[in-house]
C-alpha cells in the first residue's frame, strides 16, 4: 500500500506498508501508525473487590489516628466492611489479603483507642486534684506528686 499525505510541517510524506517517509529526503522513515480500537484496550482487574480496598483505607487510617480517639469509630467501620469484603472474598478470591489487613488494621485501632481513653479516664482521675492551679509551674508539681503517691 503506497499512500500520499502532508505531515505536520508541510512536508509531502509517503506511506508504505505502514511506515511513513518523508519525500525526496533520505533517511526520514518514521514508524507505523497504530491505532486501537476501543475493544482492544485491556481493562482492569477484573471483579475487584472495592469494599475490601475501602476497609483496609479505612483501618489504617483509623490505626493511624486511634490515638486521638478518631480511630475507634474508624476502626468499627473498617471492621465492618472488612469482614464483609472476607465473606466477599470467601466467594469470588479477588481483595482476600486487602479484607485480612482491614480486619487486623482495624482491630487494632479500636483496641489503641480504647487503651488510649482508658489511660485519659486513668490520668484524669489520678490528676483531679490538680485542675484549679494558679500557674502551669503549680499543675505540673501537682501531676508529679498525685503520679508519685499512688
Amino acid at each position: 500500500m503506497n499512500t500520499r499525505g502532508m505531515n505536520t510541517r508541510g512536508m509531502e510524506t509517503s506511506e508504505m506498508s505502514g511506515a511513513s517517509r518523508v519525500s525526496g529526503i533520505p533517511g526520514t522513515e518514521m514508524p507505523p501508525r497504530h491505532t486501537a480500537s476501543a475493544g482492544s484496550v485491556p481493562a482492569g482487574p477484573a471483579g475487584g473487590n472495592g469494599l475490601a480496598v475501602a476497609a483496609m483505607v479505612l483501618g489504617i487510617t483509623g490505626l493511624v489516628t486511634s490515638v486521638l480517639f478518631v480511630g475507634g469509630p474508624l476502626g468499627v467501620l473498617g471492621l465492618v466492611l472488612g469482614l464483609v469484603a472476607l465473606m466477599r472474598a470467601g466467594r469470588t478470591g479477588a481483595g482476600r489479603g486487602q479484607a485480612v489487613t482491614a480486619v487486623v488494621t482495624s482491630s487494632l485501632a479500636i483496641m489503641v483507642s480504647v487503651l488510649a481513653a482508658l489511660f485519659m479516664v486513668w490520668f484524669a482521675n489520678k490528676t483531679q486534684d490538680c485542675y484549679r492551679p494558679d500557674s502551669f509551674r503549680q499543675y505540673k508539681q501537682c501531676v508529679h506528686q498525685q503520679l508519685r503517691e499512688g
